[in-house]
């Protein structure tokens, strides 16, 4: 069995990617990241990211020549978070196995990624994928379990049946968050007894949001969104708040409540050059020493 645990950020961008030469420090892509728990491949959110993740898959695959099977878990279906999905190269492998979860976004199944395939404006509809793709709707406290043989996944209702007890699996619990709009689902993995939560597209509350609070607290790692600056979010001309985003103020302010290891900033604002953000990150950690700025291709071993 393979015990590592580790996170990789293939894209950090929020609203739309940000490429040039101002960018290329922190990076352009939008939101992806790998998590490599075990054996298994944990992808969540499917933004521009996802393309580079996408071809180092195809490249290991070519290498070990084994089968490409991946867990692919939406946030939601926002399409900072789904412009990458298309141009996802192992999708277009017969050999290829993803197992896809995410909410129901406006009562509708994670099939709305189909619209975003489909001719004119795509050559390939989904549905002429070659790839085995099972899709599933998740809610809250339910719980995704992978199994250390490499079962299909299986998915518990938390608090209503009894997981199973294996230090090896993979545990990936669901929590249902309001703060965005038409909401979003925000995932803490768990695996060899440390813990690590993806928050992004969340906004503050006055006194931090507590049910974020509980649901994170003692993580190994946080990734927490902090796109806008305080005067951006707060500005009297152009205002931000209600845009389901936060601050690093908010985000340090769950991080210290939840007592996290560590913190990252994800979700930049794509008008934020490298140099305003590492300026921004410079003010973090002068408030939260654990804190970072998340950056394509840097890789956390949990």
């Amino acid at each position: 069995m393979n015990g590592s645990f580790t996170v990789t950020f293939w894209g950090v961008r929020g609203s739309h990617p940000a490429p040039g030469a101002q960018t290329v420090g922190v990076g352009g892509n939008t939101t992806s990241v790998e998590v490599r728990a075990g054996n298994h491949v944990v992808i969540l959110d499917a933004g521009t990211g996802v393309i580079g993740l996408g071809r180092a898959l195809v490249s290991q695959h070519r290498a070990d020549k084994k089968p490409i099977t991946a867990n692919v878990f939406f946030t939601h279906t926002h399409h900072d978070h789904t412009q990458g999905f298309p141009f996802f190269v192992p999708l277009y492998f017969k050999t290829t196995t993803l197992y896809i979860f995410g909410p129901k976004s406006l009562h509708e199944d994670l099939e709305v990624l189909a619209r975003a395939m489909v001719p004119p404006v795509f050559p390939i509809g989904l549905g002429e994928l070659p790839c085995l793709r099972v899709v599933r709707n998740l809610l809250e406290s339910e719980v995704v379990v992978l199994d250390a043989n490499g079962e299909e996944p299986r998915v518990f209702a938390e608090h209503r049946e009894p997981l199973p007890e294996s230090p090896q699996a993979v545990f990936v619990r669901v929590m249902r968050s309001y703060a965005h709009p038409h909401g979003l689902l925000v995932y803490r993995i768990e695996y060899d007894g440390k813990a690590m939560v993806m928050a992004t597209d969340t906004e503050g509350y006055v006194g931090g949001d507590q049910r974020l609070i509980r649901f994170v607290r003692g993580a190994d790692l946080l990734l927490h969104d902090a796109q806008y600056t305080e005067a951006e979010y707060a500005s009297p001309v152009a205002p931000t708040q209600g845009w389901g985003h936060s601050t690093w103020q908010m985000a340090v302010e769950v991080a210290r409540a939840a007592r996290v290891q560590r913190l990252a900033l994800v979700h930049h604002d794509p008008a934020h050059d490298d140099a305003m953000l590492e300026r921004l990150e410079q003010e973090a950690q002068a408030a939260f020493p654990q804190a970072f700025l998340a950056r394509e291709g840097m890789k956390i071993e949990l």
